[in-house]
């Protein structure tokens, strides 16, 4: 559904919500390889949907949607060079507030710069904060503190000088995912190619286990791809793939021995541990940020510190059930739970955000 002109209030829902959902335009809602805050956007956005909620997208122009859809910026600036980010963004996220009032409730899932709008409407803002990018955006976000809603996407990346009304674990859509017939052959990475990813002691666990790695990913960081991937890479005992999308991607996940996930800075969330994971396939990931919350020593995958303890892992990882890696996140972090949590935190928030207003108008 498409709606770029001005439009009317969005009509009441069956569930008696009428939601405005700001997505990221780095890339269209669903991202067609890379984009984890547009995937959020476009599972929770669907499932909304599905349930009656009338839900109006502020997305890209090419963004596909069972919600109501609107968009100012043609594509996502990730995807077309000659886009200004800080030109369409303005436009993108001005277009939602101009509207505030026809919504119940705003889903902020943009990152800080929009709550500087929040306090010069009406309507409750919540914000899944996805990650701090760096300590100095934190300041908007105590800016806003006392008068936003604040949702963290797990419990290791709620920040100390923040309050929270909630964590909710991202969820993924199960039925995209099913386990491979055995162990795998091969070592997979699958993420951003980055320093911070690990990609290169993924390369170094996968030739101490003697297994193949495959890479899959943007890259992110292009001298550190040039540097410390590209040279090792031979086609087959190292192979790059480049972005995968949903098409591939199951498969790619279900045929590997584990993800390797050794990735050197706190991670919010992390799709891609979920996905390989309701594949069947175990995860080797270091003990930072959500890891902890997502891997369970074992089970699922094994948490380790050293090169050698990641190797072990991998071994480790031949004689893991599949299917009850698979079990270990199918209820867990399934995006149905996730929409739950979500609808009922709009209806909870709405009634919080009434009864302040109603404090704030008594005083005095």
């Amino acid at each position: 559904m498409s709606d770029n002109e001005p439009a009317a209030a969005a009509s009441p829902s069956r569930d008696g919500l009428r939601i405005a959902m700001l997505a990221p335009i780095s890339w269209r809602v669903p991202p067609r390889h890379y984009g984890p805050w547009e995937q959020f956007v476009s599972l929770l956005t669907e499932g909304l949907v599905r349930r009656g909620v009338d839900v109006t997208l502020f997305a890209t122009a090419d963004s596909e949607t069972g919600a109501r859809l609107v968009a100012t910026a043609p594509t996502g600036y990730s995807e077309d060079p000659g886009l200004s980010a800080k030109v369409w963004e303005a436009l993108h996220i001005s277009a939602l507030f101009e509207r505030a009032g026809d919504f119940d409730v705003i889903h902020n899932s943009f990152d800080f710069l929009p709550l500087t709008y929040s306090d010069l409407v009406d309507t409750p803002v919540v914000t899944t904060i996805h990650g701090f990018s760096s300590e100095q955006i934190v300041p908007v976000f105590e800016k806003y503190n006392a008068s936003g809603y604040y949702v963290a996407i797990s419990d290791s990346d709620r920040h100390e000088r923040l309050d929270y009304v909630a964590t909710i674990h991202h969820g993924i859509d199960m039925h995209e995912f099913e386990p491979g017939d055995g162990p795998g052959d091969y070592l997979l990475f699958f993420g951003r190619i980055h320093p911070d990813k690990g990609t290169a002691e993924a390369i170094d666990v996968a030739q101490k286990a003697g297994l193949p790695l495959i890479i899959a990913g943007i890259v992110q960081d292009h001298e550190y791809f040039e540097r410390s991937v590209e040279p090792r890479l031979d086609g087959e005992r190292v192979t790059y793939v480049g972005p995968v999308g949903p098409d591939r991607r199951g498969e790619l996940l279900a045929g590997a021995r584990a993800l390797l996930h050794l990735v050197s800075f706190d991670e919010p969330f992390g799709f891609s541990v979920v996905e390989a994971m309701a594949c069947g396939t175990p995860v080797i990931a270091h003990p930072r940020g959500s890891m902890p919350e997502i891997v369970h020593e074992g089970v699922n995958g094994f948490l380790v510190g050293s090169l050698e303890e990641a190797v072990d892992g991998v071994r480790a990882a031949a004689s893991m059930d599949r299917t009850l890696v698979r079990a270990s996140v199918e209820r867990r972090f399934d995006a149905n739970r996730m929409v739950d949590d979500y609808l009922a935190l709009y209806h909870r928030v709405k009634a919080l955000d009434h009864a302040r207003r109603a404090g704030e108008g008594n005083v005095g």
